[in-house]
């Protein structure tokens, strides 16, 4: 296997904050990819970030993030 795909799976089961376009942040725990590469998360919280956005996040569960709306991935 690649050294990409082998630092992705040395990134499962481990904690995830993906940034969106739209503004959104998510932290969970990474559960995989599917073949387009969307990210799946589990036990996820979403919080919006911005003047007026609540601070407290908000549990969404099993969250799918297509690749095409991720503007940063940290772990």
């Amino acid at each position: 296997s690649s050294p990409a795909l082998q630092r992705l799976r040395g990134l499962l089961r481990q904690l995830l904050r993906i940034c969106t376009t739209d503004g959104r942040v998510f932290i969970g725990t990474f559960a995989g990819t599917d073949k387009p590469l969307n990210i799946i998360l589990v036990n996820a919280e979403e919080y919006r970030v911005g003047p007026g956005q609540d601070e407290d996040g908000r549990f969404v569960g099993q969250v799918m993030l297509p690749w095409k709306v991720i503007v940063k991935v940290e772990a």
